[in-house]
């Protein structure tokens, strides 16, 4: 016969297995909700601009509740920063996939600017970020300086150039990096405002095609 347990007896241990599993699929839920937010946020900040978009415009496209925007995000500014973010990490990520390829330092400019391109017409995430730069005096706290991490990249590249002999030594890599993104971002400035980024790859192939073969 059981006996009723008393103050003395060990607590029950707890199921860990179960409750493991249960923090895991809360955690993914979660991240499923912090993406579609995000990428909610992308499309309205790349279609309206920041100024126009609310938080119950960014929940009705993600078609979840005011509450549920403001658990992940405290407010408008913070979903424009994630958003400002991202669109710098798939920069990077772009770039790191050119780096693993060992281009000759020029075609990896060129490579950069192509996928930049077609990533721009076609990623909303990417069209956004563009976007929010010009908007950044309108975003506090600010958004990470625009342009640097590109012209980085593409400075670091032209020096390898430099150095390995595939450029002539007298290149100024800094000053070629500054043509060449002030050219490209200028292109998807012009394109963006009269195609809707459609022309973009068309417009960043003549740059490299009139650019690169004069170095």
């Amino acid at each position: 016969m059981n006996r009723p347990a008393t103050p003395s007896d060990p607590a029950p241990r707890p199921d860990a297995p179960a409750d493991t599993a249960r923090t895991a699929v809360k955690q993914q839920r979660a991240l499923r909700t912090r993406t579609r937010i995000l990428a909610a946020a992308a499309q309205l900040f790349a279609d309206k601009g920041f100024p126009a978009v609310t938080i119950q415009d960014v929940a009705q496209h993600a078609d979840i509740t005011k509450g549920a925007v403001y658990f992940h995000y405290a407010n408008k500014e913070a979903l424009a920063h994630a958003v400002a973010n991202e669109f710098y990490a798939r920069i990077r990520d772009i770039a790191d996939t050119i780096e693993d390829k060992s281009l000759t330092p020029l075609s990896a400019v060129a490579e950069l600017l192509t996928r930049t391109a077609i990533a721009l017409r076609d990623d909303c995430v990417m069209q956004a970020g563009a976007r929010l730069q010009i908007e950044r005096s309108m975003i506090t706290p600010e958004l990470p300086t625009p342009f640097a991490d590109y012209s980085d990249i593409i400075t670091r590249w032209l020096h390898r150039g430099t150095q390995d002999g595939t450029l002539p030594s007298a290149t100024n890599p800094t000053a070629l990096a500054q043509v060449l993104v002030s050219a490209f971002f200028g292109a998807q400035h012009i394109s963006w405002t009269l195609t809707n980024r459609a022309d973009l790859p068309m417009r960043t192939h003549t740059i490299i095609q009139t650019v690169i073969p004069q170095i």
